[in-house]
Formats: C-alpha cells, sequence, structure tokens
C-alpha cells in the first residue's frame, strides 16, 4: 500500500464567483445553526481577503479569523458588518 496524503478541505479555495459564494450563504442560512452561519462567512471572508475584510470593517485580522471561526460567537454587529463589508445582503422570504 502507498502512503496517501490528503490536504484540509477549505471552501474558501472554491468561492471563486459571487454567484457561488451567494448559493454557498444561501445554504448555510438554511441549515440555521448559527456556527455553520458563521464558519460560512469566515470561508468568504477568507476567500475574498481577510485583510481587506479587516480595514473595512475597522476590526483587526486576528479578531475576525477569531469571530467567524466555527467556535467563534460574533455578535450580530459584528455580523452585519462583515456581510456588509464583502457586499452581502441577506433577505428575508416568508417560507
Amino acid at each position: 500500500m502507498s502512503n496517501v496524503t490528503f490536504s484540509r478541505y477549505d471552501a474558501a479555495d472554491y468561492l471563486k464567483t459571487d454567484e457561488q459564494i451567494a448559493a454557498y450563504l444561501d445554504v448555510a442560512l438554511e441549515d440555521g445553526d448559527p456556527a455553520v452561519i458563521t464558519r460560512a462567512l469566515g470561508a468568504v471572508a477568507r476567500a475574498r481577503n481577510m485583510s481587506q475584510l479587516a480595514r473595512d470593517t475597522g476590526m483587526s485580522r486576528e479578531g475576525l479569523y477569531k469571530a467567524l471561526s466555527g467556535d467563534g460567537n460574533p455578535s450580530f454587529a459584528t455580523v452585519m458588518k462583515v456581510a456588509q463589508a464583502l457586499g452581502v445582503r441577506f433577505q428575508a422570504v416568508a417560507g
């Protein structure tokens, strides 16, 4: 048997277009789990450029990484600030 090495999957590597980002966030929002939504925003932030996002939000890169990790618990204000800086808009739809 040969040794097989796998690299860690990161959704940020596959989020290239606005349409892909929107679809990814839609699925995370449908899940409804705040940790899933936070992780999804983190993946989008990494795909778009975390350093630029930090400048746009006025937050530190480290603070953003922490807040947008699976263990983070960002305030709603932080989530909205990040979404706005990423050019993402959340929309309510009657279900």
